[in-house]
């Protein structure tokens, strides 16, 4: 039974593995067994992120990109990232942003950088890695959805309809490439501490209130997704393809 979640002899790809969620799963998939190569721009944070899965026992390398560059050739880094351990079996798309503008000050330039780092690199990118998984015969995808991805929230328009486009497209990818056994899923997490989620578990009353919408009556904690991504990254997950997973305590379960 332990086979079914052992990612030894995969390689994976965590884009945004520099802090948050992506950090976290990328230790997560490293204990797990699989080489991690982890992608951000800030490349200090990078190195703190390898260093710590490697003094775990884990095998991690980095790559800085700004994946936000509407210039970035996506063929060529798809390339620099089997450099490293070779063709990647998994990629988990971790990276985002959320401006949280309302909806009188979005730009069409913060409209655009919003939609390309959360729903355009990772189309662009999981395509590009696409022909090396069926090479090997075999591939994960894994989005990272948002509640978002089903409720609306203030100050979030641009952010919201990106992440409904992930919901999306996680089905397109899996109707395109589920025939050649890749997998394609996404996590939408609750309310959980990252970058991201700062503004909220600053205030003490935002997030009490996020905690007593979820059924579980907490909000996440960074290991919560672990299991998860395991999951959606191992043979376990075989016949899933398509499909949203909400990790959220229940926050969209009332």
């Amino acid at each position: 039974m332990q086979t079914l979640f052992d990612l030894r002899d995969q390689i994976a790809v965590v884009t945004g593995g520099s802090s948050g969620i992506g950090k976290s799963i990328a230790a997560a998939l490293a204990i797990a067994g699989a080489k991690v190569v982890l992608v951000a721009r800030r490349k200090a944070r990078l190195k703190t992120a390898v260093e710590e899965i490697t003094a775990a026992g884990g095998r991690a390398s980095l790559f800085a990109a700004d994946l936000s560059d509407n210039n970035l050739n996506y063929e060529e880094l798809a390339a620099k990232l089997a450099s490293k351990f070779g063709a990647p079996h998994i990629l988990f798309n971790c990276a985002g942003v959320n401006l949280r503008e309302p909806y009188e000050a979005i730009s069409p330039a913060s409209w655009d950088v919003t939609l390309r780092l959360n729903l355009s690199v990772p189309f662009f990118l999981a395509r590009a890695l696409v022909s090396g998984m069926i090479k090997n015969g075999h591939g994960k995808v894994v989005n990272i959805a948002s509640l978002q991805s089903k409720r609306a929230f203030p100050n979030s328009m641009a952010y919201g309809a990106s992440k409904g486009g992930v919901m999306q497209l996680t089905r397109a990818m899996a109707e395109a490439w589920s025939k050649y056994a890749i997998s394609c899923n996404a996590i939408a997490p609750g309310f959980f501490p990252t970058e991201l989620t700062t503004p909220v578990f600053c205030d003490p009353e935002r997030e009490a209130w996020a905690a007593g919408q979820t059924a579980i009556g907490r909000n996440g904690e960074l290991q919560d997704l672990d299991g998860v991504a395991i999951f959606l990254a191992s043979k376990a997950s075989d016949y899933i393809t398509g499909q949203t997973l909400f990790v959220d305590g229940g926050f969209t379960a009332k």
